[in-house]
């Protein structure tokens, strides 16, 4: 039986009922509900002190990741999309969801820049109150090109993002991957464009992306001289991509105070349970599946016992375990579904029992995800 809110409580938040999307005329679909002793609660589905600090930031404990935004290669984007993608960003938003994580080099071919472009279309469209920065927070990614060899070249880069998004500021900018194995000087370049633009004002936070331990140590220490605080480093993060490098990481985060952000955390689809050996996804996707997925029987099996406990699903239970190691995790969506579907892994945790059984599972896995090929040591 479903307990009344205590006297003064804010209301219980039904992210997904009476919201209607323009699919299927009708309202979005409510998930079944967690089971007792699941991890059920009343409210929403997190509360105002439960957000994340990044940096200066005040963050929900997930965003959601635009990378497929303008991708047609990997992820079969079309512009047909863009109705619904916009539904995405609203249901988000109205649902507490803060945090978008985007880049300059999303989009193929002449579609580069799309994703920023599209977010920039969204936030002017949203039907609703944005009354902060801190209600909508982008943070995107600058590439390292070869060609963008000194710090004006870098900040000129950020003014363009700004331009596509339409907005006078960043949440968080973001060099996308270090150039120290191949081009070291044109990377001292980059930092001093990450200073440049935080002391222009152009972005509220800095962060890095595809760091190691090492490397990440560097850069805070250089950014710190020039009295710049480095405030949050994003990498592949999940079940599948929790090699000694990355918990290494993470023990470098929690020293100095950065968020990690955890991208792929569902392992680009291996960890939703949709697919198998005779189950794959159309494009580039389906050979490093092929390599994977026959070794994850074991990983599989774990995630989805505890998703039907918990009355969830395998994708929410990767999603949450994220979020228990202190991380925020941005998972990729297209659709209103994906929407609905990783909402769910808010407001409720993993038991310690649990977060343990996944990771023996997910370490006993043969093969496992191939890191970033710019992520440095």
């Amino acid at each position: 039986m479903a307990l009344p809110p205590a006297a003064g409580a804010a209301p219980p938040v039904t992210p997904f009922a009476a919201q209607p999307h323009g699919l299927g005329g009708g309202g979005l679909r409510r998930p079944s509900p967690a089971p007792l002793g699941a991890g059920l609660r009343l409210g929403p589905l997190f509360w105002p002190w439960e957000k994340v600090k990044v940096g200066p930031l005040s963050v929900s404990p997930m965003g959601f990741g635009t990378w497929a935004w303008g991708n047609q290669l990997l992820w079969g984007y079309q512009e047909s999309m863009d109705s619904e993608l916009q539904e995405c960003f609203n249901l988000a938003l109205k649902n507490g969801i803060n945090l978008f994580d985007t880049a300059d080099s999303y989009g193929t071919g002449k579609l580069n820049g799309q994703s920023e472009r599209l977010l920039g279309r969204f936030i002017r469209e949203f039907e609703g109150p944005i009354k902060s920065p801190d209600d909508v927070v982008i943070a995107t990614k600058f590439a390292a090109y070869p060609w963008r060899l000194t710090s004006g070249q870098f900040v000129s880069a950020c003014k363009s993002s700004l331009e596509r998004l339409e907005l006078d500021r960043l949440g968080i900018g973001q060099l996308h991957w270090s150039t120290a194995k191949y081009a070291p000087l044109q990377e001292r370049a980059l930092w001093d464009g990450l200073v440049e633009m935080y002391e222009k004002g152009l972005v509220r936070a800095v962060g890095v992306s595809n760091y190691g331990p090492k490397q990440l140590l560097k850069i805070h220490s250089y950014l710190a001289s020039k009295g710049v605080p480095l405030s949050s480093a994003q990498v592949q993060f999940s079940l599948l991509s929790m090699g000694d490098e990355q918990m290494e990481l993470k023990t470098v985060c929690d020293s100095l105070g950065i968020r990690l952000i955890a991208y792929s955390p569902l392992g680009l689809g291996m960890l939703t349970g949709k697919y198998d050996a005779s189950n794959l996804p159309k494009g580039p996707r389906s050979l490093l599946f092929r390599q994977i997925l026959p070794g994850l029987e074991s990983l599989l099996t774990c995630l989805k016992q505890i998703a039907e406990k918990k009355g969830k699903t395998m994708s929410q239970v990767a999603i949450n375990w994220c979020i228990c190691k202190g991380t925020i995790p941005i998972p990729g969506v297209k659709t209103v579904r994906h929407v609905e579907e990783n909402l769910g892994a808010l407001g409720w945790r993993l038991s310690p029992a649990e977060i343990s059984e996944l990771e023996s599972a997910g370490m006993a896995a043969p093969k496992k995800m191939i890191q970033n090929v710019f992520q440095t040591a």
